[in-house]
């Protein structure tokens, strides 16, 4: 159950990013909790999508959730590979 609403909320708030015309909350192939799961905790999730396309178009409107008061606590980052974690 818990599954069912963690993909729900990705595809949710991956809605509100997207184009009136677009439907890239379909490309949501996988979403995985970073962290055990803990009630009411705020454990980052990873999204992993069908194609490259859907998440670029996902990061360059992602700047449209700050304009979201119902998930203005949630944020989209790019995944890092470790060579980017440790430079940073």
């Amino acid at each position: 159950m818990r599954k069912h609403e963690e993909r729900k909320l990705a595809k949710t708030i991956i809605k509100k990013v997207q184009d009136s015309t677009q439907e890239l909350a379909q490309e949501v192939e996988e979403v995985i909790r970073l962290g055990r799961f803990s009630e009411g905790s705020r454990i980052p999730m990873k999204t992993r999508k069908r194609s490259q396309v859907a998440v670029e178009e996902i990061m360059r409107r992602k700047g449209k959730l700050a304009n979201d008061t119902e998930h203005k606590d949630i944020w989209i980052k790019r995944d890092k590979n470790l060579e980017e974690r440790e430079k940073d």
